[in-house]
């Protein structure tokens, strides 16, 4: 084995996403099924997909995400906030995998503002890759959000991830776009960036006039404005997307109290949304590419070769 060759694994519900690094450079990259749609088990999934880098000799894999869900590879029970790096790390998975020692990131779980319990899966890791690629955000109270199906937005205190809050957002967003009516008033519509960002602004304007209380009423003219005004499916998608991140954003600003600077951790599609609904609430944000801190919290992570509670495949 190499100790300077590892492998990274980012597995979630809906797709696994594989890195072969030497050191800090990654020399392969691999796509596969999420833990939501194996055909055969995780372990025999990831040994197929991995099955030509064992000839590098990889000293280990450490993945997070789903996989160490109840439903995924082995459950790597949440770590309770507060929790550091270390904390992290010292509650890492060891199985073995055909020879391959695997480490899996436990998720976190803390009773979030709203006083209720609250868990996370993957987004912790991409939580300390934001903290290694920028040291100012491990000094200090900060928050982060990390936009996707289930947002969390994170408040962090000097380098520890103190709590938590989830938004089913995207699921929210697609029940409601293929399982309502709302979205079929206008059938066959073609759609467009410019129509869809047109009528994203338009929701999130409507929040900040009527704050995000009003959203049960406001959502129903994502149909009437199709029906009464000649709004386009595509502008009418784009103003319910809005109006969904528009209210979650102004509730977690009153939740948080300001929203200052947000650190946006994600896809950049999506990140730029945030940043709209950030910036009409008075925030500021910055962009973290998701995949950078993926790699980054992992390598965070990877020092924990030895660490962790050792179970069997």
């Amino acid at each position: 084995m190499d100790s300077s060759v590892t492998i990274f694994g980012d597995w979630g519900t809906s797709r696994l996403r594989l890195f072969l690094r030497q050191g800090k450079m990654v020399l392969d990259r691999r796509d596969g099924p999420g833990i939501g749609s194996l055909s055969k088990s995780p372990c025999e999934t990831f040994l197929e997909l991995v099955g030509d880098w064992r000839e590098a000799g990889p000293s280990q894999a450490l993945l997070c995400g789903m996989v160490g869900s109840r439903n995924g590879w082995v459950e790597a029970p949440y770590a309770a906030c507060p929790a550091s790096a270390a904390d992290i790390r010292d509650r890492l998975i060891q199985i073995d995998a055909d020879g391959l020692p695997v480490a899996i990131v436990p998720g976190l779980s803390c009773r979030n503002a709203l006083g209720g319990p609250d868990v996370m899966r993957g987004e912790e890791t991409q939580i300390l890759g934001a903290l290694a690629l920028n040291a100012d955000l491990a000094k200090g109270r900060h928050l982060l959000a990390l936009p996707g199906t289930h947002t969390k937005w994170v408040v962090v205190d000097d380098g520890a991830i103190t709590s938590f809050l989830t938004a089913p957002v995207g699921e929210i967003y697609a029940l409601l776009r293929e399982h309502s009516i709302l979205a079929k008033a206008a059938p066959g519509d073609a759609e467009s960036a410019e129509g869809l960002a047109a009528g994203f602004t338009r929701g999130v304007a409507r929040i900040v006039e009527h704050g995000p209380g009003a959203l049960p009423h406001l959502i129903f003219e994502t149909r009437s404005r199709q029906l009464l005004d000649g709004l386009a499916k595509d502008e009418a998608m784009g103003f319910l997307s809005g109006l969904l991140i528009g209210a979650d954003t102004a509730t977690t600003s009153s939740w948080f109290g300001k929203l200052g600077q947000v650190s946006l951790i994600g896809a950049p599609a999506l990140s730029v949304l945030y940043a709209e609904a950030i910036t009409a609430h008075g925030g500021a944000s910055v962009p973290v590419d998701g995949d950078s801190a993926v790699l980054a919290g992992l390598t965070t992570l990877s020092s924990a070769q030895n660490s962790g509670v050792h179970v069997l495949a």
